[in-house]
């Protein structure tokens, strides 16, 4: 039953100077056909691929497309786009800058004028902000103060439970 064994398939003994070379020659038929079959390949979807740009392009070109200035007349649904923002921005800029600087008589029957911001700031300087009554002992009813109980449950010393002394279990 020894003998059925196929030699030539056997690992060649390395140690044996005859032996360090291959015994047989690569197939060459099996390579060439495989690179045949790539160009084809290669070359088929190349071909393929001109086919479907150019049935797209001809789509393309069927398409009627109105020109750009078409619509020219019509505008688009608010908020549009800004034209000139930096001349905008400074249009902004210029309108809150009178509000906030300027002068306006706003109720003369309860005689309440706004005044520039820079003006109300010299006048707080001026007269001092009312102060807080020094009565620190009532606390304010909508305050409430933590107690003991309200904190949670007791932390475990470092350790654990196991590094306290025996009489003194959950203090």
């Amino acid at each position: 039953m020894a003998d059925n064994r196929d030699l030539e398939n056997r690992p060649p003994d390395l140690n044996d100077p005859e032996q360090r070379f291959e015994h047989r020659d690569v197939n060459i038929w099996a390579i060439g056909k495989v690179a045949i079959g790539l160009v084809l390949t290669t070359i088929a979807s190349l071909i393929l691929v001109l086919g479907v740009f150019r049935y797209l392009e001809v789509q393309e070109n069927a398409r009627q497309v109105a020109p750009a200035g078409a619509n020219a007349g019509k505008l688009p649904p608010e908020p549009r786009l800004l034209e000139n923002e930096p001349a905008n921005f400074q249009q902004f800029r210029a309108t809150e800058d009178r509000l906030v600087n300027g002068y306006k008589l706003l109720d003369p029957q309860k005689g309440e004028v706004k005044i520039p911001i820079d003006r109300a700031i010299d006048m707080l300087v001026q007269k001092g902000l009312p102060a807080r009554p020094q009565n620190a002992a009532q606390p304010s009813a909508g305050v409430s103060v933590p107690t003991e109980s309200s904190l949670g449950p007791k932390m475990q010393q470092a350790g654990g439970p196991l590094n306290q002394e025996p009489g003194s279990q959950g203090k």
